[in-house]
């Protein structure tokens, strides 16, 4: 009857020791499918995104040029008139992200800044230039630089900068709703990531 006994134990050990790595094993290979899964969606993610838009603008240019020691000067100007189109993008694909498998946790450590881009069209009316004082290649190299300058501010200023922000949290999002469904935390900059808005108060 021990013998029995000490049969039916060591045939409960075997069968349960066979579940939990049969158990175990399962695990791990959900782990390394999960893992997969979250690597191919974040190359997915791994994108270009522009977001473009169309700028016109009006500017006064005028110069002049002392002559005879400041007696008269020789002045010339010009109606400059801009159409620009402007980009913003993020190359995704600058992302740096680490897994950690143990934790289940995936860590995007660095987001890429974005990328302006102004591609702008000049063209001069009414231009008045004195003999001695007329347009020269440096005025228009200067005039492209202050126009820039100009379309930046206003382009950092406007829907442009916003609707690009926006659209990078959308493939963001595509990462938490990934990794939640999977039981996955994901942390950006030492915060994690509880629901899809909170990409909207992190500081990208």
């Amino acid at each position: 009857m021990k013998n029995i006994l000490i049969g039916i134990l060591v045939v409960l050990v075997l069968i349960l020791t066979v579940q939990f790595c049969r158990g175990k094993k399962e695990d791990q290979q959900m782990l390394v499918a999960d893992t997969a899964l979250i690597q191919k969606e974040l190359k997915n993610v791994g994108k270009l995104i522009v977001t473009e838009g169309q700028y016109a603008q009006v500017f006064n240019y005028s110069a002049s040029r002392d002559l005879l020691y400041g007696l008269t000067t020789a002045s010339k100007k010009a109606l400059v008139v801009v159409n620009a189109k402007a980009t913003i993008g993020y190359d995704l694909s600058k992302i740096e992200t680490r897994i950690d498998e143990g934790s289940k946790t995936v860590y995007i450590t660095k987001i890429p800044e974005p990328e302006l881009n102004i591609y702008p069209e000049i063209e001069y009316y009414d231009v008045k230039q004195d003999y001695l004082n007329q347009f020269q290649a440096s005025d228009h190299n200067a005039i492209k630089r202050k126009v820039t300058e100009l379309l930046k501010k206003k382009i950092e200023a406007s829907e442009l900068r916003t609707n690009a922000e926006n659209r990078l949290i959308s493939e963001l999002q595509k990462i938490y709703i990934l990794t939640n469904s999977l039981g996955w935390t994901l942390q950006y900059n030492q915060t994690v990531v509880e629901k899809e808005e909170d990409f909207q108060n992190l500081k990208l």
